[in-house]
């Protein structure tokens, strides 16, 4: 509430001084960078920079490109400070004259963002920014250094300590829930209905992460189904009506189906991990008789592996892959193919590596967050990207609450892979 009050202040301070600047002229980016860096006062710097963030999204794509390459390009370090700093750090390697190095190091555009930042509603339109950026990366890698300073600026101000967690459901303020809807990204969200029985329901629940910087605007929600069961199926999850009146102290198992990335311009800004092991506490709290936790996971990466001759170390491995690229499976027929698409699931996860990690990024992700590959169900999307994706497979990450930590260290560090010992009878390794 007090945050909200300041940044009511500020906005209303930024609109007065505008509409008193503005007499002279509407300024150009450069006379706004320039005054943004500049030694002009406190009140002149934050309506410097919402002008110039302003401009910058009225600007079209090329002029986003231009932007972008000045800074790029421009709000450099000073080569001849960073070699003094260095010289004096060479000949005395005290933290002060590490820190003096450190800071004549540091590109002037890092400055530029954090005087950016100092204007009300600033965050979310440099969150926007980054999206822009991030659509120039693939033609222009020379802008990566960039976005290495939004990303190093984005990790401390969206660090753990400032994220919120909610509960999502029926009484939420429409415009979150309509961002719900929007935000899917796992199982669409058909309508209004479809929305009121994924978090209005007893044995539903719908957690996000907010940011007080971003009012109304979830970064990651996670939706939770509570059942007596693992779950083998999305269906069973997105059409069930059954469990309606199941005793909550009855629930044993909760199910993590779908987990949605809001903001684009937050890309590789870690949030899930935390969301989930908080989840984890608050569900753990309100049902103690729930025991297991796991994820009803697609496997996004399995069709494009299996069109490959990748990791088929051994004779019986390749000749199943070549055999399943032969045939032509539709929802009709994949129940005739479940085993040996649950056997070639499981190699793809176990033995498809980019680098030391798991090659599917949902794998890596659950994998990373210290869980195990527990179940893998074939004919458990039927819809048309699960059959494009996956051949209709899913996958059960379980969250072990008493191995999480043990299992995320030996990934993090050997790249080891826990999986459920029943399933070791399916692994073909040469």
């Amino acid at each position: 509430m007090a945050f909200n009050k300041f940044q009511d202040f500020l906005s209303g301070l930024v609109a007065r001084q505008r509409d008193r600047f503005s007499k002279n002229g509407a300024p150009d980016i450069e006379e706004l960078l320039d005054s943004l860096m500049g030694n002009s006062g406190e009140v002149s710097a934050i309506v410097a920079a919402r002008e110039l963030l302003d401009v910058y999204k009225g600007l079209d794509d090329e002029g986003k490109k231009e932007f972008f390459f000045n800074i790029e390009q421009n709000f450099n370090t000073e080569p001849a400070s960073v070699k003094l700093a260095f010289g004096t750090f060479d000949a005395d390697p005290s933290s002060t004259n590490l820190n003096r190095l450190y800071r004549a190091a540091e590109p002037r555009r890092v400055e530029l963002l954090r005087r950016l930042n100092q204007t009300p509603g600033a965050t979310h339109d440099l969150v926007g920014m980054r999206k822009d950026l991030l659509g120039l990366l693939r033609e222009h890698p020379q802008l990566s250094a960039v976005d290495e300073n939004f990303t190093h600026l984005f990790r401390s101000w969206f660090s753990r300590g400032f994220l919120l967690l909610q509960t999502i459901d029926w009484s939420t303020s429409a415009a979150i829930l309509n961002r719900i809807i929007r935000y899917e990204a796992v199982h669409a969200i058909k309508d209004w209905d479809d929305l009121r029985s994924r978090v209005d329901r007893p044995n539903r629940r719908c957690f996000a992460f907010f940011h007080p910087a971003l009012t109304d605007e979830p970064l990651i929600f996670v939706e939770v189904a509570l059942s007596t069961e693992i779950p083998g199926s999305i269906d069973s999850i997105l059409n069930d009506t059954a469990d309606e009146d199941v005793d909550p102290s009855k629930f044993t198992t909760a199910t993590f189906y779908s987990i949605s990335n809001c903001q684009p311009g937050l890309k590789n800004i870690s949030f899930g991990n935390f969301l989930i092991k908080q989840v984890v506490q608050e569900l753990k709290a309100d049902f103690p008789s729930i025991k297991q936790f796991v994820t009803l996971s697609p496997i996004p990466g399995f069709k494009r592996w299996l069109d490959t001759d990748a990791d088929a170390d051994s004779v019986e491995l390749l000749e199943l892959k070549t055999e399943m690229r032969s045939l032509d499976i539709v929802a009709d027929n994949v129940a005739e193919h479940e085993e040996a698409i649950r056997k070639l699931m499981l190699n793809y996860l176990l033995l498809a590596k980019k680098g030391k990690y798991p090659l599917d990024p949902v794998a890596r992700f659950h994998l990373g967050n210290g869980a195990q590959v527990h179940q893998i169900h074939g004919a458990a999307d039927l819809s048309d990207k699960g059959l494009a994706q996956s051949y209709g497979a899913m996958v059960n990450y379980l969250y072990d609450l008493r191995y999480i930590e043990r299992n995320h260290e030996q990934y993090v560090t050997e790249g080891k892979i826990e999986f459920n010992d029943k399933l070791k009878a399916a692994l073909l390794k040469g």
